[in-house]
């Protein structure tokens, strides 16, 4: 599974004692729907990283093509539990939007 960099605007060394613990659902289906994505051949060899929140599911990363997005929004949709999936995966060389 790829293992992602983090973000320029993320702290890994933030406090974080204030927030509170994951929810122990949001774990289990992150951990499902890695699994899912891992398993299949079509999503097993892109950059995709996995975050939940209050059952809605984070897809972030890249992909090689629409049909490896597309499958892997539905293998996300197919976990019992999800309430919502952000399916935020890009192509590979694809442009950012102007800001």
């Amino acid at each position: 599974m790829y293992m992602p960099w983090p973000p320029p605007d993320e702290d890994w060394f933030a406090d974080t004692s204030d927030q509170p613990p994951p929810d122990h659902e949001d774990l289990r289906i992150e951990a499902l729907v890695a699994q899912r994505l891992s398993s299949d051949w079509t999503t097993r060899s892109q950059q995709i990283s996995v975050a939940v929140q209050n059952r809605v599911v984070i897809l972030l990363g890249l992909v090689s093509d629409t049909t490896a997005r597309q499958v892997a929004g539905e293998l996300t949709w197919d976990v019992p539990g999800v309430f919502d999936v952000c399916n935020t995966l890009r192509l590979v060389g694809q442009r950012r939007g102007r800001r």
